[in-house]
């Protein structure tokens, strides 16, 4: 089993007036759970010491060849630590990325290791316990923390403190941690999608997010394509909706860049035929932007990302792949059916 570190709230203590910064390296995380030893022989090494908002994709990137060189050394899993303020993203990215069977876990902590309460070190004991659980394989990427197992296609971070801050919206959690066992709740997904190749560009497209709000008149996303964005992810209203002035600026930006749209609610899939208005998801789509289905906005824009990441310079991502993949991995009837 092999334990990667990359920063983060668990590997964190406190200095200048208490605040706390990542210091721990995954020897010093390791060391304090020696439960650990009862349930696996680790390798272990810090891969980076960055707050979880200065990870990037290509970090990422790094951490996901590790892994994989980890596995292919013989690993039967694999955990990952980091911080949790963007751990759903980057554990769907690696989700998007990750081929083997074997478990590739995510986990964090939302209080440092010295106050009272760490969850670090359950946290990391209890993805160790799910990494090494046979049950574990062929689900893709997976997120514990809590003694919750989510699959990071649908997991969020739903609070900014507390310690029961990670919820699946959609589906709920795939599994628990009890009496240290993974315990899973749902059956493998025998449909669930194939990786996409890795991307080899650094750093990659520029792909932003942009939210709606109550007056938006599409400067914004004008502003975002006149300054070279690769994509577009937008966040609407409610099933995917836009103000009807926003609905121009997107039909002269998906003339010329690819545009995702998904809902900013935190739940629920963007529509396709509800309503009609200009601005509505019939009017988007009509005029060429892609539904994200039940991903997030922050999710849909990592798969935008890493589909653009791999078209080969000089190339276009076409709308029918886009489509296509957004259907595929944005469509959430199997999950919620298991």
């Amino acid at each position: 089993m092999s334990v990667g570190a990359l920063g983060g709230t668990i590997a964190s203590t406190s200095g200048h007036r208490g605040a706390v910064a990542p210091t721990l390296t995954v020897d010093d995380l390791v060391a304090a759970v020696p439960a650990l030893t009862e349930v696996a022989t680790l390798r272990a090494e810090t891969l980076a010491m960055l707050p979880s908002p200065s990870l990037d994709e290509a970090t990422v990137l790094r951490a996901l060849a590790w892994a994989e060189a980890e596995v292919a050394a013989g690993a039967v899993g694999v955990v990952l630590t980091q911080g949790t303020d963007t751990l759903e993203e980057t554990a769907y990215l690696l989700d998007l990325l990750w081929a083997r069977p074997e478990p590739l876990v995510v986990t964090g902590a939302m209080r440092s290791a010295q106050v009272p309460g760490a969850d670090g070190p359950a946290n990391l004991l209890a993805a160790v316990g799910c990494a090494a659980a046979p049950a574990s394989r062929g689900r893709g990427v997976l997120v514990v923390l809590a003694d919750e197992v989510h699959a990071a296609r649908w997991v969020a971070k739903t609070d900014a403190m507390s310690p029961a801050a990670f919820r699946s919206p959609v589906t709920g959690p795939i599994g628990r941690f009890v009496e240290s066992e993974a315990v899973f709740l749902t059956p493998l997904d025998p449909a669930r999608p194939d990786a996409l190749p890795t991307p080899q560009t650094t750093p990659g497209p520029w792909v932003p997010l942009l939210t709606t709000y109550l007056g938006d008149d599409g400067r914004a996303l004008d502003a975002l394509v006149a300054a070279g964005a690769d994509g577009v992810t937008l966040a609407g209203f409610g099933a995917g909706h836009v103000s009807a002035t926003m609905a121009e600026a997107v039909g002269r930006a998906v003339a010329t860049v690819p545009i995702v749209l998904a809902t900013r609610t935190g739940g629920g899939p963007t529509g396709r035929a509800l309503y009609g208005y200009p601005g509505s998801e019939v009017d988007l789509l009509g005029r060429g932007v892609v539904g994200a289905g039940w991903l997030s906005p922050l999710k849909a824009r990592l798969l935008l990302w890493t589909l653009l990441a791999g078209v080969p310079s000089g190339e276009q991502l076409s709308a029918e792949r886009l489509a296509v993949e957004l259907t595929h991995r944005g469509r959430g009837e199997l999950s919620l059916r298991t």
